[in-house]
């Protein structure tokens, strides 16, 4: 049974990847199921996303359009000390089995994706990892959409 459609999942986050291509008019499944969906589902971003998404702009009117354009969604504030120490959990698991999570935002979001069992919306191998070994949902969107 499909999780989301049971209600048994909380929200999709959506990861910097996939909102830096959707601002950009870029179109790929996961910015399509976005645009198709951002009205009817419980969609969510975390602050450190704001900031990694913001970091890129040029010009300040067009990072004030995407700051106004990303605080539409729901804002989750990442920094607290239960989930700091969860994702430093998460990582040590990950590097035990091999694996390096090349930045930490990354392993905030992953973690608190699953410490929340939220599903991810990504288009980033960074978080293959999380999903095949922790147990982090991630949305896929078919790729069907696009044609």
């Amino acid at each position: 049974m499909d999780e989301r459609a049971s209600g048994s999942l909380n929200m999709v986050v959506v990861d910097a990847s996939v909102l830096i291509d959707y601002m950009g008019q870029k179109a790929s499944p996961e910015t399509l199921w976005l645009r198709l969906h951002r009205n009817v589902e419980r969609i969510g971003v975390t602050s450190s996303t704001i900031c990694e998404v913001l970091q890129g702009v040029r010009g300040d009117s067009r990072f004030l359009q995407v700051q106004s354009d990303l605080l539409q969604f729901e804002v989750f504030d990442i920094g607290d000390c239960g989930l700091a120490v969860a994702a430093a959990r998460n990582y040590r698991v990950l590097r035990g089995l091999g694996f390096t999570t090349p930045n930490t935002i990354d392993c905030l979001i992953a973690s608190f994706c699953i410490e929340g069992d939220h599903e991810l919306l990504h288009n980033d191998r960074d978080f293959d990892a999380f999903e095949e070994h922790l147990g982090l949902h991630v949305l896929h969107p078919p790729e069907s959409q696009l044609h």
